[in-house]
């Protein structure tokens, strides 16, 4: 792909999250701490906090599609971050959209498993993600969950030799790049593997913290941000550092009693400033 000096126009699709840890709302921030011109399309509303999600509101598949040609009738973007779809209809009017508009890398964060481990989507939703949007995406980021349920297996990877040798079964889904992400396993680093026309493999210590609602989306759209510059190997790279730091000074914000965000801007705040007083 052809790297880029502009500032990226980057695209979020995605359902939103009122605490702002996850979803559109850690997208833009994430698009912003790295220099990048967020925009986003809402596919659903969702009445979430740090301690779980209480109900979702889909949006009509034709005004996600209505909001797509919005964007491209009149932006140019350099790259587009998936999320949550929230049904097949979505997913649907997502890949005709992407089809007529989209000449930039896509990057889909197949969102289809909570933190609980509860599944979001029903299996005609999964079905419509992985036939039709994981083809369609450039890279797409699996936690092992999420590659569990894309490859249609009962049980998740238990280690990095599964991890590895799961590598060119989630390829043949048909997207160009897999980034599978190792988070779930035990052990004092997190290791992920992206393979496409090359594969690398990013380690990094685990940090002992709660807040890390919404490291998915964030990793996910800091690529997205990261890709028209760099391409995908560095963008990754970049990326997994970003939201290891983000986690490090997560316990700097007091957001929620349970399950806090990571700090998005970490780098960009005063971190001497004082609390406020209560």
């Amino acid at each position: 792909m052809e790297l880029q000096a502009l500032i990226p126009n980057v695209l979020t699709i995605a359902g939103t999250d009122p605490t702002g840890g996850a979803g559109i709302q850690a997208d833009l921030k994430a698009f912003s701490a790295h220099g990048a011109y967020g925009m986003s399309v809402v596919t659903a509303v969702v009445a979430q906090n740090t301690r779980g999600v209480g109900s979702i509101v889909a949006m009509e598949p034709e005004f996600v599609a209505e909001q797509i040609a919005a964007v491209f009738d009149d932006v140019r973007v350099d790259a587009v971050k998936i999320g949550m779809v929230a049904n097949a209809e979505i997913a649907d009017a997502i890949t005709q959209s992407l089809d007529k508009y989209a000449q930039c890398p896509v990057v889909l964060d197949p969102v289809m498993v909570a933190k609980s481990g509860d599944h979001l989507l029903n299996q005609q939703d999964v079905d419509a993600i992985r036939e039709r949007l994981v083809p369609r995406a450039t890279l797409i980021t699996p936690n092992l969950p999420e590659a569990a349920v894309l490859l249609g297996r009962d049980t998740e990877m238990a280690s990095i030799e599964e991890m590895r040798e799961s590598l060119a079964d989630l390829r043949d889904l048909g997207a160009d790049w897999v980034l599978l992400k190792g988070g779930h396993l035990d052990g004092a680093e997190s290791l992920d593997i992206l393979t496409g026309e090359e594969t690398a493999e990013f380690t990094a210590p685990r940090v002992d913290t709660i807040n890390d609602h919404g490291t998915g989306c964030t990793l996910s759209a800091a690529i997205a941000a990261l890709v028209p510059r760099y391409g995908y190997v560095e963008a990754v790279r970049r990326a997994k550092e970003y939201l290891t730091a983000a986690l490090r000074h997560a316990d700097e914000l007091d957001v929620g009693s349970g399950h806090g965000p990571v700090h998005h801007f970490h780098a960009l705040w005063d971190h001497t400033t004082q609390k406020v007083q209560s």
